[in-house]
């Protein structure tokens, strides 16, 4: 499961072309404020908390939906 969490977020940054510091900056306009290496190791490590996955989407203008199985 941590690699899809890693990989969610790194294939929305390429999809974007977005650094880990350019996220950082768009994030902090947010109110959200992590650095690159912040953001870098809570992505490398594939674990990070629902706060902040809500937090990276609000930023990035992606929608949450939940699909039941």
């Amino acid at each position: 499961m941590k690699t899809k969490a890693k990989e969610f977020i790194k294939n929305e940054l390429k999809k974007r072309k977005l650094t880990y510091m350019m996220l950082s900056e768009i994030m902090k306009k947010k109110g959200y404020n992590y650095s690159d290496n912040t953001i870098r190791t809570k992505v490398n490590r594939g674990s990070y908390s629902f706060v902040f996955l809500l937090e990276l989407c609000e930023s990035l203008d992606i929608d949450i939906v939940c699909i039941e199985k």
